[in-house]
């Protein structure tokens, strides 16, 4: 043996059963001297060759790729070289040389604590999940925390990772926990050696390993009481005693849009901005930033290493740059820290670990799965990844298999258990699958089966109390979609999906993407000229959407429309009513109150050739809504509570028309309806029953809708604080929902609540903005009411002339679109813009305010009967005509049922208590 061989073997020897770096060798052995690994790899393979290694099984000297060497053969030490002696002394025992605990640790206490105890109780126990969730930094903080209770001699930790073969398995253990062989039989020699000792023994990352590893675990857990094993994999070791812990992902917000505060209240944001101001990010956290952080934490699915390496880059890149690599899938080739094993270097190499352990059948299925976005049935995955008759059994039994190896999660919901790839391993299995050649026969299947998924679901418009159970669905919806119509052959499959799948987007208030979508359809099809059912859906898909995301345009009108005509050929009239019911409102938006009731009529003659008793229930309730708007309060009242007596003997109908629960929409007529005819304090109160009962139901259009026609009803009555806060409240509903309709008249509503509250020249800007808003996505119904507060509140900030201008404008223009029910209101309004003028015309306001009476009077409307004649009994009494005052508010006084609950109420019970002293 030549000299450096011999070198060579002395470094190994001494350090046996640890991984020695190809750098330390060379510097061990060519001390001085600068010379390439190639002369490392010379002397290293004429030392195996004189040692015999690799001859009849015998092993010495192993390759730890990527490391560097490990003596693995047993060894015996002979004589009393004090020298050898005291050099073996201070090298450190492997078996010592603990993973460092990170430098942050969040989301674990409770995880380590628990596991610390369980551990001290059971003995053996496993910690299980994902590549790069954090497996060894727990087992690490394990360690840390049962210190005292095993001492620093008493703690092996084994890092498997490290040993590319079965056989090296009892040697890595054996030379952790300081044991000298004598023998030929490693397992035997630690075995004898553990017995009676008190140990904490750490076998990291087996997952590759895990047949010798299972033996042995639980030969060491079972052959001595003092031993506590715990382990680290990707996959439990499945023996008897093991307990078994699956470590979940760091948790992420649960708000879509959340604050600052409560983002860094998750502990994957916390990780993910530690790791960033390492990297050289240097500001903190803010309201801005905070949902795109957060969504990057939901993408690397709160997997510690995932999330550590794409912040490591938000100090070069900003947190939208980083945003944007992940947009474009480049997380997998982020580089981690260099001083960590390889495999955890990149998330990669990580991945390429996983999938190199799987067999043949596992690659392929995997690939294939990675077509499937989000959560996935059973059903899904069988249909898409299999082949064959038997492609069921077989593919159900490898997800077993990719679950325990946790490369596929589970997820139940409800009663379903769902599976999903984490986002990372699915983009990296579906470069597999680009591969292996497979994309678009895999493409194609995911579409078809999803377009029959729907197909057989029958989901209807309006329908939306289950929707629920078919979200997690959604997310593959899309991809079947964008799929389908990518290519012209692929577009029939794209537009039964469509078609069937549009409820689902409704039914999650995913407007946008319905128009999109229903629009792609409906394009296809004014092509192929074909599936007129499939259009009709359509096209009412595309009415519903564009009208809540695009106003209430022409292109609302011609869908509603021409669904009506395909519906009317089927004689459908479940369908026909709902169309109806989107032309009521497209009217009614228009502030065609008299052609909304001619809708409603229409409905009311098909629900009762229907003979379906839910329809009649709903073809009351917009009579009722109809009728409210066009003046007749009373009759209003009358198909309101019809409506409601009917549907008790069914229970509570749920159903959605066009975005709203036509149940809401008349418990809000019946609540404006009863506060004109003089029922203020009902009115009220049902109308905050109707904006808390919106609040629970779904879609969220159902809410902003409640509070636009609600909120007035409060306001009429003056009392601006309960209001306030359901006002808010709907500006940001709509807001955060794309309703710019809604969003506008809840931002004129909180306009006409600042110039309440005093806060006139607030409220003007408020308003202005409302308006212009208003007009551009044709939400007309509720200008004059804006144009009304508008005024006020110019008069109210002392720029009368305006106040003028804009009540005489909105006068005339409520005249001539024959939008009697507004008119109380605004001649009201003219009569105090004139009284609070420096030069006020007594005649002029008289002449409005009787006006204003008179019109109250033939809408039967009470309550605004009451609001003009208060200030008139005021300018009457002012002039001495105190009886003539009392006069006009007794009868008025009278037709209220309710004698409170309005500040017209009192201030009219004032002046009466005024008069008669």
């Amino acid at each position: 043996m030549g000299s450096r061989s011999l070198e060579i073997l002395i470094a190994l020897t001494d350090r046996a059963g640890e991984i020695i770096t190809k750098r330390d060798l060379l510097a061990s052995v060519w001390k001085g001297i600068v010379v390439d690994e190639a002369s490392l790899r010379v002397h290293m393979a004429s030392l195996r060759r004189t040692l015999g290694d690799g001859q009849d099984g015998a092993r010495y000297i192993v390759n730890i790729s990527g490391r560097g060497y490990s003596f693995v053969a047993p060894i015996e030490r002979n004589g009393t070289d004090t020298r050898l002696s005291s050099s073996l002394i201070s090298v450190p025992q492997p078996g010592r040389q603990f993973p460092s605990r990170p430098r942050l640790f969040v989301g674990r206490d409770e995880t380590i604590e628990s596991l610390s105890t369980l551990l001290m109780q059971r003995r053996f126990v496993s910690i299980v999940g994902a590549g790069g969730i954090g497996k060894t930094a727990v087992a690490a903080a394990i360690v840390s925390r049962l210190l005292t209770e095993f001492g620093d001699d008493n703690v092996a930790f084994v890092d498997l990772g490290a040993v590319s073969e079965p056989g090296l398995v009892p040697g890595a253990i054996i030379s952790a926990v300081g044991c000298a062989l004598a023998g030929t039989d490693p397992a035997a020699e630690l075995l004898s050696f553990i017995a009676g000792k008190r140990l904490l023994i750490v076998l990291d990352s087996c997952e590759h390993l895990l047949d010798v590893t299972s033996v042995l675990a639980s030969r060491l857990f079972q052959h001595s009481q003092g031993i506590h094993l715990l382990v680290t994999s990707r996959e439990s070791l499945r023996v008897e005693g093991e307990t078994v812990h699956l470590l979940s992902s760091l948790a992420c917000p649960v708000a879509d849009v959340p604050s600052a505060e409560d983002a860094m209240a998750a502990p994957a944001v916390q990780l993910f901005m530690d790791r960033a101001s390492l990297g050289g990010f240097e500001r903190v956290l803010d309201d801005a930033d905070a949902p795109v952080v957060s969504e990057i934490c939901r993408r690397t699915d709160g997997i510690a290493l995932a999330i550590q390496l794409v912040a490591s880059r938000v100090g070069a890149h900003g947190i939208q740059g980083v945003a944007n690599l992940l947009a474009n899938e480049m997380e997998l080739s982020l580089d981690g820290q260099r001083n960590v094993a390889p495999r955890h270097r990149t998330l990669q190499a990580m991945l390429d670990w996983s999938f190199k352990l799987l067999s043949e059948n596992e690659q392929k299925i995997l690939s294939r799965l990675s077509m499937l976005v989000g959560l996935f049935t059973m059903e899904a995955a069988c249909s898409i990844a299999g082949d064959g008759e038997s492609r069921s059994a077989t593919v159900a039994t490898t997800i077993a298999r990719l679950v325990d190896k946790s490369l596929v999660w589970v997820h139940p919901v409800g009663e379903t258990v769902f599976y999903r790839l984490p986002d990372t391993t699915r983009v990296y299995a579906a470069a597999k699958l680009e591969e292996i050649k497979e994309f678009d026969q895999i493409a194609q299947r995911h579409a078809v089966f999803f377009s029959s998924f729907f197909n057989a679901t029958a989901l209807e418009h309006g329908a939306y109390a289950d929707i629920g159970r078919y979200a997690p669905h959604i997310g593959n919806v899309r991809k079947a979609l964008k799929w389908s119509f990518s290519a012209k052959e692929n577009r029939a499959t794209g537009v039964e999906l469509a078609a069937d799948a549009a409820p689902l987007f409704l039914g999650l208030w995913l407007l946008v993407e319905c128009r999109h979508w229903s629009g792609l359809a409906l394009s296809a099809i004014k092509e192929s000229g074909e599936l007129p059912h499939r259009e009709a859906r359509l096209q009412e898909a595309y009415a519903v959407s564009s009208m809540h995301t695009s106003g209430n345009t022409p292109v609302v009108r011609n869908a509603i429309q021409r669904g009506l005509e395909l519906y009317e050929a089927y004689e459908q009239a479940l369908p026909q009513l709902r169309l109806l019911a989107g032309l009521n409102l497209f009217l009614t938006r228009h502030g065609d109150f008299e052609g909304g009731l001619a809708a409603a009529t229409k409905c009311r003659d098909i629900a009762e050739r229907s003979g379906s008793l839910s329809n009649r229930i709903i073809a009351e309730w917009m009579l009722a809504a109809a009728h409210h708007l066009a003046g007749d309060q009373a009759t209003a009242v009358l198909y309101c509570e019809r409506g409601f007596e009917l549907e008790a003997t069914i229970g509570r109908l749920d159903i959605n028309l066009f975005g709203y629960d036509h149940h809401l929409r008349a418990e809000i007529a019946l609540a404006r309806s009863l506060w004109l005819l003089g029922s203020p304090q009902r009115g009220c109160r049902l109308a905050l029953e109707a904006m808390d009962e919106a609040a629970r139901l779904p879609p969220p259009g159902n809410y902003c809708m409640a509070v636009v026609h609600a909120a007035p009803v409060l306001l009429w009555s003056g009392n601006a604080q309960d209001a306030a806060e359901h006002i808010e409240r709907a500006i940001t509903q709509a807001e955060k929902h794309s309703l710019r309709g809604l969003a506008a008249a809840a931002l004129a509503l909180k306009g006409e609540w600042l110039s309440m509250t005093g806060r006139p020249a607030a409220a003007v800007l408020a308003l202005r903005q409302a308006l212009k808003s208003l007009y551009r996505e044709q939400f007309l119904m509720t200008i004059p009411a804006v144009s009304r507060a508008l005024a006020d509140g110019l008069s109210r900030s002392g720029r009368h002339d305006e106040a003028r201008t804009v009540i005489r404008s909105t006068i005339s223009s409520a005249e001539r679109m024959g939008q009697k029910f507004w008119m109380p209101n605004l001649l009201r309004t003219q009569a105090e813009i004139v009284l609070t003028n420096p030069n006020s015309d007594y005649e002029a306001a008289t002449f409005s305010l009787r006006k204003s009476i008179d019109h109250a009077q033939d809408l039967a409307a009470v309550g605004w009967k009451l609001k003009a004649a208060v200030p008139l009994a005021r300018l009457l009494k002012g002039r001495g005509r105190g009886e003539e005052a009392r006069a006009l508010l007794q009868p008025i006084l009278d037709e209220h049922t309710e004698k409170s609950g309005s500040v017209e109420l009192a201030d009219a019970q004032l002046i009466m208590d005024a008069a008669i002293n």
